[in-house]
């Protein structure tokens, strides 16, 4: 079962900052682990939420806003996504994810629709 671990409010030192070495062996430590239990199919930060930009179509017309959709404290920092053989073993991860002791990690199972086909480009 695929689930995506969403990162929140996790303010992250940059390159060059006080405690970057330190964050980046963490989080490299958690994608080994992941990966040692056959579960990381991808993960990735993301920019910080100031860069958003948000798309919507009504009655035929896209809007474009500047920002993230809704006005919020809690902001997505990035993401992993995970293939765990059920929800206990997903929260197991999610609870070793170094991440967790500054910020907050949601985890939600990925949707399976009849019909849609979520395939990457090069697997078409």
């Amino acid at each position: 079962m695929l689930y995506l671990l969403l990162i929140y409010n996790c303010d992250r030192p940059e390159p060059g900052d006080p405690g970057f070495e330190e964050a980046l062996t963490a989080v490299n430590a958690f994608a080994d682990e992941c990966r040692r239990r056959g579960s990381l199919l991808a993960g990735h930060p993301l920019q910080p939420e100031h860069t958003a930009t948000t798309v919507s179509v009504r009655e035929g017309r896209t809007l474009i806003t500047d920002g993230p959709f809704a006005e919020t404290h809690d902001h997505l920092g990035g993401y992993y996504l995970l293939d765990c053989p059920d929800l206990d073993a997903a929260l197991d991860l999610a609870a070793l994810c170094p991440m967790a002791a500054v910020g907050l990690i949601e985890v939600r199972p990925v949707a399976g629709v009849p019909g849609v086909d979520h395939r990457a480009a090069g697997d078409r």
